[in-house]
């Protein structure tokens, strides 16, 4: 009873807080955007709406670690997917990274209004053209100065292992000189497992773990950088799981890149 009761404070308290975020972030876009072009401050309010809708469920206790010497040197971004409740954790990083995000999320109210107004990057899923727009906007934002943030495996995966990382992140990080940032994740899948949107009683954490440059990369280093980037973060994720109490899959079974 006590866990369906949270449950529902959690939906209810959430949906409130992105109905009463939405002008806060639209006055924040309507200030800055003639002279902030990559959007930073309206990016940086609209995740900070996700971090207090995170610290008012009473559900979960997320934690973040990491830093960047300087958070307006672009990125692209990358992290392990276990549940929706990522994007919550990720938010909390001190920083701006305009997300990658199927069009679906585009059309929710207030929640798709505020990523357009943060300039998140949608994409519709085996369109071809759909997918040559979200890259040259994931350029753009590059290019001003803001990272990116993609999930390489492409959706969450339904168990312990990792599903096989796909091309597209390391392509765009070698093609813009862009240093590609792995993040491990562990704990979210206990949050809000994949095919239920059920909040639970869940513990999490996120690592920023060691960039990769791409400065001297060629197209030709993409299978190198791609396995590089997926064997640290299956490592941080370990790792963290082990902090969490959380049992792994030994590294065999993890599925192949």
């Amino acid at each position: 009873m006590l866990g369906t009761i949270l449950n529902w404070w959690a939906w209810v308290e959430t949906v409130l807080v992105v109905i009463l975020g939405t002008p806060v972030v639209a006055l924040v876009f309507a200030c800055t955007a003639p002279f902030d072009k990559g959007r930073y401050a309206a990016g940086r309010a609209f995740r900070l709406v996700g971090v207090t809708a995170m610290r008012l469920n009473g559900l979960w206790s997320f934690r973040v670690r990491g830093s960047l010497a300087d958070p307006r040197r672009p990125y692209v971004v990358i992290a392990n997917h276990e549940s929706y409740a990522d994007v919550f954790l990720l938010s909390c990083f001190p920083w701006e990274m305009k997300w990658l995000s199927k069009d679906t999320m585009f059309k929710i109210p207030c929640m798709g209004w505020m990523m357009r107004m943060a300039g998140d990057i949608h994409l519709v899923r085996g369109d071809r053209d759909s997918t040559i727009n979200a890259i040259a906007q994931c350029r753009d934002r590059l290019a001003k100065k803001v990272s990116v943030m993609v999930f390489p495996e492409g959706t969450r995966s339904k168990t312990q292992e990792m599903l096989p990382f796909k091309d597209g992140a390391f392509r765009l990080a070698i093609e813009s000189g862009a240093p590609i940032l792995p993040i491990a994740v562990a704990g979210t899948r206990n949050a809000m497992a994949k095919g239920t949107f059920r909040f639970l009683k869940a513990k999490a954490l996120a690592q920023v773990l060691d960039p990769i440059e791409t400065a001297h990369m060629t197209l030709s280093d993409l299978p190198t950088l791609k396995a590089m980037a997926r064997e640290r973060i299956d490592m941080g994720r370990r790792a963290l799981a082990a902090e969490l109490g959380i049992a792994m899959p030994p590294v065999g079974a993890t599925a192949s890149v």
